[in-house]
Parts: C-alpha cells; sequence; structure tokens
C-alpha cells in the first residue's frame, strides 16, 4: 500500500478532457454531477468527503505495473479505491492505521451529506458516482464486497432513508422464495392496511350510503388495488409501488358530494353521486394518461422538484384537521385509546424486535385498530353504551324520550354493533365495471378532477424517485417515469368505471413502508396483489371491514395523515433544507395552503347559519357559498372548488416561487434522473425497468416513454 507521506505521493495526473488517456481511467461523463452544480473540489493532503454527497467507491482496473497513476476521485476529492490481488478493495495512498478512522468519517460524513438517506455509490439526489457507469453492470456482484469492507456502519437503529446496499433484505429483482414471499407480502400490505381501506368508509356514508353500500365499495377497491398493482409493477414504472385509492383524491371527492346540487336529494342518493363521481374520474385518468404517453410528463417534470413537491404533499395531510379530531371528539375513550396505541407502537415500542422483525412499527395499525376495537366490543357487551328504553335503530326523528335523544349520538359511534354489514353481505361477490349505473359525465366536475390528477401525477414523482433509491440501482429514466403516469392514468380510469369513488394512484405511504419492512422486491408486491383480489371476490371481508366504528376510522385517519404530511416534508432533505430560500418558499406554501382555503369555505357563512351539511363536512361546500360569482354558474363552480383545496395552493405557490426564485441546482435539490443513453447500455438499469415479454422492443421507436 502506498504511504502516506505528501512528498512521497505520486502526483496526480492531469485533469481529465474530453477522452480518456492511455495510463488513466476513463474520464468523467459530460453530464456528471460536479459539472451540472458547479462543484470545484478541495485537494489538500488526504481530504474526506465533501458535503456534496455519498464517496463514490467503484473498483478500478489494475494500474498498469510500469507507472502506477493514482486514480482521483475529482468530486470527492481523495484516491479511489482499486482491486487488490485478491480482489478485495483497497484504497490507495492510505495507511493502514488510518483505515478504520477513514472510514468512519466516510459514514459521518455520509449522514451529514443527506440526512441518512444517501445510496451507497451515488449522489445525494440519485445521481450515480461519476466512473459508476462502468461498474454498475456489475453492481449485484460486488454489493456484498462493498458494504462489508468500506461501509460497515451504514446501518442506524432509526428507521431512516438508508443505504440501500446495507438497509434492504431484497431489492428490486431479488425472489427469495415461494415462503418467503408470501410472509413479505402479507407483511407489506398488512402495514399499508389503512390506506387501503380507509377512504371508502368516508367517502360512502357522506354519499348517503349504507353499510352494504360501504361492504361493495370496499371489495371493489381491493380488487382495483390488486389489479392496478399488477399492471404498475409490469407495465408501468415496475417499482414496487402499491396503487390504491389516494389522500389526494379524498378532498376533491367530498367536495364533488357536497355539490349544490346534491344537497337538496332525499333517500339513498348513493348510486346517483357515485355516477357523478365516476364521470369526473374517467374524464381526470383520461387526461392523466395524455400527460404521461404523449411525453408532456417529461416537459412538465422540469417544474417538479422536492422543493414543490414537499408542501403539495404535506398539505394533501394537513387539509384533513378539521375532520379528523371533531370525529374522534364524538366518543373520546374510544377514539383516543386508538391514537395513543399507534403512537405508542409506532414510536416507543418502534426498536422492540420479536424474532427479527419490529413488529410494533411494522403493524402499529393493526395492531392498534385490533386492541381498540375488541375494548369497543367489550365495553359494548359489558352495557356501558346501553341506555333502558332506547333503541340504537330507531331514526334520531321518530325519537321522543329526552333521554334517548341526549344518548343516542354516543350509543351511534361508541357501540359496535350498530353496523349490519358482515350479516347482510354475501360469501361471494365480483366486482364488475358499470355496477353502480351509467356515469354521468359534467364538464364543471371533469375540470376539477383533471388537476387533481396533475397533483397526483405530482406526489408520484417522488414516491418514484424516494423509492428508487432504496430498491432500484439508479432512478428511472424521464421516460419511464412518463411512462409510469400514463399507467397511473389508465389504472384511475378502470377505477372510475369499476367505481372506486377516487382514483388510483401510487400510495404516498408506499415510501415509509419500504423503508420499514426493508423489502424491495417486486415479486413480493405482485404476489400480494394477487391475494388482494382473492381477498375482493370474498364479499364477508368487505363487510368486515366496512364494520369498522366510525369513530376508530377517524382515529386511524389522524395517525395516517400526520404520517402522509411528514413524508411530504421528508422530500426537503434532496435539497438544501436549511436554506433561507427554500424555507421561505416552503412556509408560504403551507401557510397560504391552510389560509386562502379558509377564505374560501367561510365566506358567505354566517355562525348562525343552519345547514344540513355535518361541520366536519362544512369545508368541502365552498362552491355553493364562495367569493366568486360571476355569469358563468360552471366557472364558479370550479375555481371556488379549486382555490378551497389546499393541495392545489400549495402547488401553485411552490411550483411558482420554486422556478423564479434564482437558487443553484444543489440548493434546489433538482431531482436527477437516469440519462436514457447511459441507462440503455448498462444492464442492471435496463433490467430494473424495462418492460416485459419483450413488449418494450415494440414500441422501441416510442423514445419518451420508455428507456
Amino acid at each position: 500500500m502506498s504511504s502516506s507521506d505528501p512528498s512521497k505521493r505520486p502526483r496526480p495526473g492531469p485533469w481529465p478532457t474530453g477522452g480518456p488517456t492511455p495510463e488513466s481511467g476513463p474520464a468523467m461523463p459530460p453530464s456528471s454531477w460536479a459539472k451540472r452544480t458547479g462543484f470545484r473540489p478541495k485537494f489538500s493532503g488526504e481530504t474526506n468527503a465533501t458535503d456534496s454527497g455519498p464517496i463514490s467507491v467503484q473498483p478500478q482496473p489494475k494500474p498498469k505495473p510500469k507507472e502506477p497513476e493514482p486514480n482521483l476521485d475529482l468530486e470527492a476529492g481523495r484516491a479511489r479505491p482499486g482491486p487488490t490481488s485478491n480482489g478485495e478493495l483497497s484504497t490507495v495512498m492510505e495507511k493502514p492505521g488510518q483505515e478504520k478512522e477513514e472510514k468512519d468519517k466516510v459514514v459521518r460524513k455520509r449522514r451529514d451529506s443527506d440526512g441518512g438517506g444517501g445510496v451507497a455509490g451515488s449522489r445525494p439526489n440519485g445521481q450515480a458516482a461519476s466512473g459508476g457507469e462502468a461498474a454498475a453492470g456489475s453492481r449485484r456482484g460486488t454489493r456484498n464486497e462493498e458494504v462489508v469492507d468500506v461501509l460497515p456502519q451504514t446501518v442506524v437503529d432509526d428507521d431512516g432513508f438508508i443505504s440501500k446496499h446495507s438497509h434492504m433484505k431484497y431489492e428490486l429483482r431479488d425472489s427469495p422464495g415461494l415462503v418467503p414471499i408470501g410472509l413479505y407480502g402479507f407483511q407489506h400490505y398488512l402495514s399499508m392496511l389503512g390506506s387501503l381501506i380507509l377512504i371508502p368508509l368516508v367517502i360512502v356514508p357522506a354519499m348517503g350510503g349504507n353499510y352494504e353500500d360501504t361492504a361493495n365499495v370496499v371489495s371493489t377497491v381491493l380488487f382495483i388495488s390488486g389489479v392496478t398493482t399488477l399492471l404498475h409493477t409490469a407495465f408501468g414504472s415496475r417499482l414496487p409501488l402499491i396503487q390504491g385509492p389516494s389522500f389526494v383524491y379524498l378532498a376533491p371527492a367530498l367536495a364533488i358530494i357536497n355539490s349544490p346540487e346534491f344537497l337538496g336529494l332525499s333517500g339513498n342518493n348513493f348510486k346517483h353521486i357515485m355516477k357523478e363521481l365516476q364521470g369526473a374520474i374517467i374524464i381526470g385518468s383520461a387526461f392523466q394518461t395524455v400527460l404521461g404517453y404523449s411525453g408532456l410528463m417529461s416537459l412538465f417534470l422540469r417544474l417538479i422538484n422536492p422543493v414543490v413537491v414537499s408542501p403539495t404533499i404535506a398539505a394533501v395531510g394537513l387539509s384533513f384537521y378539521s375532520y379528523g379530531f371533531p370525529r374522534v371528539g364524538t366518543c373520546l375513550e374510544i377514539g383516543a385509546v386508538q391514537i395513543l396505541l399507534v403512537v405508542i407502537f409506532s414510536l416507543y415500542l418502534r426498536k422492540v424486535s420479536v424474532l427479527g422483525h419490529r413488529i410494533f412499527l411494522i403493524y402499529a395499525v393493526p395492531l392498534g385498530l385490533a386492541i381498540t376495537w375488541a375494548m369497543a366490543f367489550l365495553l359494548t357487551e359489558a352495557g356501558a353504551y346501553g341506555y333502558k328504553g332506547c333503541d340504537v335503530n330507531v331514526p334520531s326523528s321518530n325519537i321522543i324520550s329526552d333521554h334517548c335523544r341526549k344518548h343516542i349520538s354516543r350509543m351511534k359511534n361508541c357501540r359496535v354493533d350498530t353496523s349490519h354489514a358482515l350479516k347482510s353481505s354475501p360469501w361471494f361477490r365480483f366486482p364488475y365495471p358499470l355496477q353502480w349505473g351509467t356515469p354521468v359525465f359534467h364538464w364543471k366536475m371533469a375540470l376539477v378532477m383533471c388537476v387533481v390528477s396533475i397533483i397526483a401525477s405530482v406526489d408520484s414523482v417522488g414516491s418514484y424517485h424516494a423509492s428508487s433509491l432504496l430498491v432500484a440501482s439508479r432512478p428511472p429514466t424521464p421516460g419511464v417515469l412518463s411512462r409510469g403516469i400514463g399507467l397511473e392514468g389508465l389504472t384511475s380510469l378502470l377505477a372510475g368505471l369499476w367505481g372506486t369513488g377516487t382514483g388510483s394512484t401510487t400510495l404516498t405511504e408506499n415510501v415509509h413502508t419500504i423503508a420499514v419492512t426493508k423489502m424491495g422486491s417486486r415479486r413480493v408486491v405482485q404476489l400480494g396483489a394477487g391475494v388482494l383480489i382473492v381477498l375482493s371476490l370474498i364479499g364477508k371481508v368487505g363487510g368486515f371491514i366496512a364494520s369498522i366504528p366510525e369513530v376508530i376510522i377517524a382515529a386511524l385517519l389522524c395517525f395516517m395523515w400526520a404520517m402522509l404530511t411528514a413524508l411530504g416534508l421528508s422530500n426537503l432533505r434532496y435539497s438544501e433544507a436549511g436554506s433561507s430560500r427554500n424555507i421561505i418558499i416552503v412556509g408560504l406554501s403551507l401557510f397560504f395552503s391552510l389560509s386562502v382555503p379558509a377564505y374560501f369555505q367561510q365566506y358567505g357563512i354566517s355562525p348562525n347559519t343552519n345547514s344540513s351539511v355535518p361541520s366536519y363536512l362544512q369545508p368541502y361546500i365552498a362552491a355553493s357559498h364562495g367569493p366568486i360569482r360571476t355569469r358563468y354558474g360552471g366557472l364558479n363552480y370550479v375555481l371556488n372548488t379549486l382555490l378551497s383545496l389546499h393541495m392545489v395552493i400549495a402547488f401553485l405557490m411552490a411550483v411558482i416561487l420554486d422556478n423564479t426564485v434564482p437558487g443553484s441546482q444543489q440548493e434546489r435539490g433538482v431531482y436527477v434522473w437516469s440519462e436514457p443513453e447511459s441507462a440503455r447500455r448498462e444492464p442492471a438499469v435496463a433490467k430494473d425497468y424495462e418492460l416485459p415479454f419483450r413488449v418494450g422492443r415494440v414500441f422501441r421507436w416510442v423514445k419518451w416513454v420508455g428507456l
């Protein structure tokens, strides 16, 4: 090994030019991270890793014996490691006694530079290190050697976003076997139970549907989620991302449900409103399909960066603050216990491991649901919510006794035997398209959903990038991303035809689930999707889920929405979060995303106004009393509805400010996607994202939606 004395070191070669010299390694490609960001390394002896990102550790060919020249990593400011005679990695110009100290510094710098989220051999935002193109094809072959010999301390106890090489149990193309796939697939989907089932439990009662309608919609959601997940993992982005009813669609769905033309309807108007929702979702999904498959998404992608994604997704979670705890308060002793259990499991007991699995962190939602539901059942059977002479099944308008009127709300919200969904649901039911009737199309509702589909695409961009850094060899190309968005449009079209009440898109919670379960295998997600399809055919499963008391649903949603807010803000780790530019942009976007919709929601409403809409749904009736009142009723509806949605305001503020306020690419954290040319040359990247069954060869001429 070379001496560490600076005076005895060989002088570094000339700065790389357009082509490699006979004695040096490959030159830095023109599209390297350093040239794009203007980064200038500082060479001072044995310089440690800079704050520009994780150090590139790539094996280099053996130097020629006649005159070995050091192969400097020009971005990191130190020598790259080269293979020794026994195939192990060693670093040129480094003393043996300094090896451990250097590794510790590398790990510390890696964590500091990207919040623990760096990927070995990549820059903070997913850009592969210079020189990594030559070794990317053999990434899997050298992965274990790199982990053990170079980054032994990358694994941390927290559940952050860590280097995939030491963090993930299985990566994208790994196939661990049928039994592990089944176990991990069950774990993966169970950890995301709340995201899959809670939305239909909110929108169906808001439409006036009964428990049987809720059970049928839940079964339909499970069926569509399974089908769309299989399609997306095969023909979309090919990342292990579960598709389902996204919270992005919940607020606009509630706004359409509470449209002025529906407020005067009496009786069970579920099917009538559902057909209106279906028509809006179908049009919005067709727009998203065109946005993706036409290649427009690749152009639009230039405007979407972490500073835009972060407040937009955070605003989705924050927008439901008026729904969450007010609904929990209808039966505080049940709802508060549910929230406390989920918080205790996911935070205080998150490091408790049973048989090598952090069961409390992974299963926080289903465990909390099971315990709270069991407690509510015991209280109901013990007569805690039984009042003499009062029947919970009698309509409130027919109750004469003041004693019963006083307690009827508590009985309905706290008792677990008020739902007859499990008893009335059949054992077998096949969800079929147009099961609620022919969709009804209105341009004003369709236009609202078109805007929402753009927000859903922004959400998916953040999920694609974050998940690819965990499980794939590199981030996808802009063409692969456009292909994924286009397929999400098609899958949302299926959701509209089947009638789930919302579009089907990538669930934001995927990133957290992958990071916690350490499972990134595509096969696991595909097997779980097949299980979802089977469960959707069993009517009793939908009936069982529809029997969950509403107060427990609201308590779970409080946690899910808080989690969604945090996941949105976590995208800032790809930018300089301490930059005053980014702080002001995110702060303004979040504040006005709460304040501007509040103006539209409260405009024209006096404190003494009597409304048939429950208080927790008041924010979604802005279309009937908003401040915009032109001669065109449809235009009034569109503008009042869109400007009352928190995520729309956050997106508009963030995308305008981030793309007009000056800032370097490194400060903004501009998303770095793989270059199509280099991706086609690297076998690992091609295998990660190429379409199966040689479908990609048929559509190879469509350059903007592929590798």
